[in-house]
């Protein structure tokens, strides 16, 4: 990942930044103003939840005029798709060897 998985977990962790996150996704850029309008939060709010973000790698920028334009950056959150996936396979193994184990005790 751009920045470490943990840093991505962390960002993702706060309910603000994974509305922030959702409306990026529906909306495909937006300013930290356009955010606030949306969101119950401060346009000084979005700024600081989309640094936060960006530190993780999740959003990047791009200046338009005077204002900033956020867009989601999708190969973190990719790669964290792919590390729940490669853990959650590793769970449906175990468990199928206990089910498996515990079918052969009956």
């Amino acid at each position: 990942m751009r920045g470490d998985a943990g840093a991505v977990f962390d960002a993702l962790g706060d309910p603000t930044r994974r509305r922030v996150v959702a409306e990026l996704s529906a909306l495909g850029a937006a300013t930290p103003t356009q955010l606030s309008e949306r969101l119950p939060v401060t346009r000084q709010a979005i700024s600081k939840h989309l640094a936060l973000l960006a530190s993780a790698g999740l959003v990047s920028s791009k200046r338009d005029g005077r204002v900033l334009v956020f867009h989601l950056t999708p190969e973190p959150f990719a790669e964290a798709m792919g590390w729940m996936t490669q853990v959650g396979a590793q769970w449906d193994e175990r468990l199928a060897r206990l089910r498996a184990q515990l079918g052969r005790r009956r």
